[in-house]
């Protein structure tokens, strides 16, 4: 197996679990309302909403950061790295790894092992209400997020020494993105002549061309 094959595998894992992670957005929404309804409506709030909606906004965030990793879009001070050359974009970004990424996600894994295997072993409960809910689950994320993240950033250093040896990077799972979203609204739209339209999509890209990090690879479509 290839390299390249092996990065996008990992990528494959990290956006497996990122979007299977983004249906947690409707429990939390469907959750909101339910209790927007009964609060408002019914005058009958619920004592646990709060805790709820913490651990179900919690997950989501933590089980996409492998995703958004993935997806190269966490954010990053690009003034300077915009106009790098790949290899020394790469020579800054493995430096950067070795030196805050890897020691802080390894702290995190180990440190949240031991915090979610404490809360399992006491049962622990929310101390927000008197009766609150279990929390042992929700603690269990936060080695588990860890853990995808330190696998994507494993494959993003595996990236930059590739880059460093081919001065390219190497490619990127693509996955939908807001300019698709716009491309295809153009497209659907009976104001425009197709003359126009055609010229609104390519200015479009040349947008997001322009604004993308040159970091990001080759994109390969799942």
């Amino acid at each position: 197996m290839s390299v390249e094959k092996v990065l996008l595998a990992c990528d494959r894992v990290s956006t497996f679990f990122g979007k299977l992670a983004a249906w947690l957005i409707i429990g939390l929404m469907l959750l909101v309302c339910a209790e927007v309804f009964k609060r408002y409506i019914l005058n009958a709030p619920t004592a646990w909403i709060f805790d709820a909606s913490n651990m179900l906004y919690g997950s989501l965030f933590m089980l996409c950061g492998a995703y958004t990793l993935a997806q190269n879009g966490h954010v990053r001070g690009d003034f300077l790295y915009s106009s790098m050359k790949p290899r020394t974009q790469a020579g800054l970004d493995l430096a950067l790894y070795f030196l805050f990424f890897l020691p802080g996600i390894c702290a995190l894994v180990y440190a949240g092992y031991d915090y979610a295997a404490d809360s399992w072993r006491i049962g622990e409960h929310s101390n927000v209400t008197a009766d609150g809910p279990p929390v042992y689950h929700f603690k269990t994320v936060i080695p588990v997020a860890g853990a995808l993240v330190l696998l994507q950033g494993v494959a993003e250093i595996a990236r930059c020494v590739v880059c460093l040896k081919t001065g390219a990077w190497p490619a990127r799972l693509k996955d939908v993105a807001e300019i698709d979203v716009v491309e295809e609204q153009l497209a659907a739209s009976e104001h425009l002549d197709e003359a126009t339209r055609k010229a609104a999509i390519e200015r479009t890209h040349s947008i997001d061309e322009t604004a993308r990090q040159r970091g990001l690879g080759g994109d390969r479509h799942p």
